[in-house]
């Protein structure tokens, strides 16, 4: 009997647990097959209410278009004139002196400017550090933005704490150390150029120092200038030892002696000019090698270059006035008690000179040396006697 139940058991184990599993496979495809019909449908759905969408609405309505945030300066600089003729925002840049005598010596191949150019003069401080006399110079340009451009060199340790509405307020330019009488002097003073030339509506170029002062209100100095047929570049032929007596054989065959010129160091010249010193890879490297103290390359680089080169653009003088009858190597500095009304009268009267071929008795426009002490004396007496 047992046996048989036994029997019985295992006859039925089998037909009991496989219809069971038979109909959980046969449930599990159709729910699958049911899902993935159901997202199917979602999917059709989905994609013909977005043509719809596109169709009636446009695609911004469903997408919003971001345009980069730099894309409308570049746009800006490629499309509009202004972005290449507008003078740069910041005097401060990462070029080497290379790349921006590079930059600087470019010109436009077309003489006619296709917009109206206002020509400026660039004024270009060469200093130690400070310019204590600015309160005068501030005076001198009031009201006359728009026709001028300034750019210091000092050296690279300074930090200038000019006001906001000073015209001195960031105007200085990456600068180098600099020695009195070596190349640096004149790297320095090609630095300045090159800066000022970025800004192609300067047409006239200044080189001047701490120590200076305008003799002339600013209307009288641009009519002046501008109204030059020369540029005020001293270069004489100095036959003595600190002319010819500083010439090197090596100069040959660039320069010969009868070429060798002299003259001071403090200039105005044209855009022309300025374009010639920059560019200059012919006589640097000579006038950095063999034109060393007892040489003063800053006395004959610019001199000698340009009478070879030009000639018969330059009005062989300065319009720097400088007081030497105290001897000594560098010309007198005048202080507080210096600066009087008989001083003035001194300073101004000056010799004969000329001007496009014509004598006049107006040969300065600009005078040095003055020390800080000067300032208020001058700062009282400049409304009487310099106009402004």
């Amino acid at each position: 009997m047992q046996s048989r139940v036994v029997q019985m058991v295992e006859e039925n184990k089998d037909p009991l647990v496989v219809p069971r599993t038979n109909g959980i496979t046969r449930a599990l495809p159709q729910r699958l097959l049911h899902l993935l019909m159901l997202f199917l449908f979602l999917c059709f759905t989905f994609s013909v209410a977005s043509i719809y969408m596109i169709k009636y609405f446009g695609f911004h309505s469903i997408v919003p278009t971001i345009r980069p945030s730099l894309l409308p300066c570049i746009e800006e600089e490629s499309k509009n004139l202004e972005s290449w003729i507008n003078p740069p925002s910041n005097l401060l840049h990462t070029m080497s002196d290379k790349e921006l005598l590079w930059r600087a010596s470019m010109v436009p191949r077309v003489k006619k400017y296709p917009f109206k150019r206002v020509p400026k003069i660039a004024f270009m401080f060469l200093t130690k550090g400070p310019l204590p006399l600015a309160p005068i110079w501030e005076r001198f340009f009031k009201g006359h933005q728009g026709f001028y451009s300034i750019y210091i060199h000092s050296v690279p340790s300074f930090e200038a704490d000019f006001p906001a509405s000073s015209v001195f307020y960031k105007r200085q330019i990456p600068s180098q150390v600099t020695e009195w009488g070596k190349m640096s002097m004149c790297d320095a003073e090609r630095r300045l150029l090159a800066n000022a030339l970025l800004d192609i509506s300067n047409e006239w170029f200044v080189l001047l120092s701490e120590s200076c002062i305008p003799l002339y209100n600013f209307n009288v100095i641009y009519k002046y200038i501008s109204q030059s047929k020369h540029s005020f570049v001293g270069a004489f032929d100095d036959p003595g030892p600190y002319g010819r007596g500083r010439y090197d054989e090596n100069m040959l065959p660039e320069v010969n002696i009868s070429q060798w010129r002299k003259g001071s160091q403090w200039f105005e010249m044209s855009r022309k000019l300025a374009l010639f010193i920059v560019e200059d890879t012919k006589f640097y490297p000579k006038f950095a090698e063999f034109c060393r103290p007892a040489c003063y390359v800053d006395e004959h680089y610019f001199p000698t270059m340009l009478t070879i080169q030009a000639s018969n653009l330059l009005a062989n003088r300065s319009i720097t006035w400088v007081d030497w009858s105290r001897g000594g190597a560098h010309p007198a500095t005048f202080g507080k008690s210096d600066i009087t009304e008989e001083f003035m009268k001194r300073m101004l009267a000056g010799p004969n000179c000329t001007y496009n071929d014509r004598n006049t008795s107006m040969c300065y426009l600009f005078a040095r040396k003055f020390a800080p002490s000067a300032l208020e004396p001058l700062f009282l007496l400049a409304p009487k006697y310099l106009g402004f």
